[in-house]
């Protein structure tokens, strides 16, 4: 298992390291979709500012993906997977704020694992899948809900700046099928459950959704949240936390 993080020294520029510990991470060179070389040049976490860990042309979403949510949720199951898309201004990292819209007055959280794509694909198999993701994050699929029902279609609820942080990490060597995931508000535990329990597994959610368009290298697809969704306020602290992946810990402004 490897963690990739992205993070700032201070420079402004964007570099790559590999999670050493839980104080540091070793420097690496070169492109981690392609090819890279681990440096010995080790850097203290406290020191650096850890970044979102991709800049995605498109976040394609999935809606739906565990029955616990379709039921709460009072909406039939999918017979396919269900998706809309984020925009690429929706992304923050780690520790940053998700900022609330004046226009709307309910605000939700939604823990969700996220696949990120590392080469770009159209019409792949699900054999095919495995040899085609760079590895796995975090996501706060961050919603509108009361703008969701008023409008029928998701678009306006789900695309927001700062509604889809991602972190920390980009993690390799992991089953995403069989990992837990929760979500704390305020250190309360909200949602809880296991990838396992996914309506479509991850495979077949990257090989249906390149067969509708063309996903590039670094575009991230997220696979659903559980249930127990609920409201966010001003001053509360939410934190996804999934299996091997880690935490990701956002405030709200």
């Amino acid at each position: 298992m490897v963690k990739f993080v992205r993070y700032d020294a201070g420079d402004n520029i964007s570099h790559w390291g590999i999670i050493n510990n839980e104080n540091n991470i070793i420097e690496i060179e070169g492109d981690i979709f392609t090819e890279y070389t681990v440096t010995d040049k080790i850097i203290e976490i406290s020191k650096i500012k850890i970044l979102a860990p991709v800049e995605p042309s498109k976040i394609v979403a999935v809606g739906l993906n565990y029955k616990d949510h379709v039921e709460e949720m009072h909406m039939p199951l999918p017979e396919e997977p269900l998706i809309f898309l984020k925009p690429s201004t929706t992304v923050i990292g780690q520790g940053e704020k998700i900022i609330l819209p004046k226009m709307s007055s309910q605000v939700e959280f939604e823990a969700e694992l996220a696949i990120v794509i590392s080469n770009t694909i159209k019409n792949i198999t699900e054999a095919e899948v495995d040899f085609n993701i760079l590895g796995y994050t975090c996501l706060n699929d961050v919603t509108a809900r009361d703008l969701q029902k008023k409008d029928g279609q998701w678009t306006r609820a789900k695309s927001f700046d700062t509604f889809a942080p991602i972190g920390p990490c980009i993690v390799k060597g992991i089953d995403p099928d069989a990992q837990t995931i929760k979500l704390f508000l305020n250190g309360e535990l909200k949602q809880t459950s296991n990838t396992s329990n996914f309506i479509f597994k991850t495979r077949k959610l990257v090989a249906y959704i390149s067969t509708l368009m063309t996903l590039n290298r670094g575009d991230v697809i997220t696979t659903g949240t559980p249930g127990g969704v609920g409201p966010m306020k001003t001053g509360d602290r939410v934190e996804v936390q999934i299996g091997e992946i880690g935490t990701l810990l956002n405030y709200v402004e």
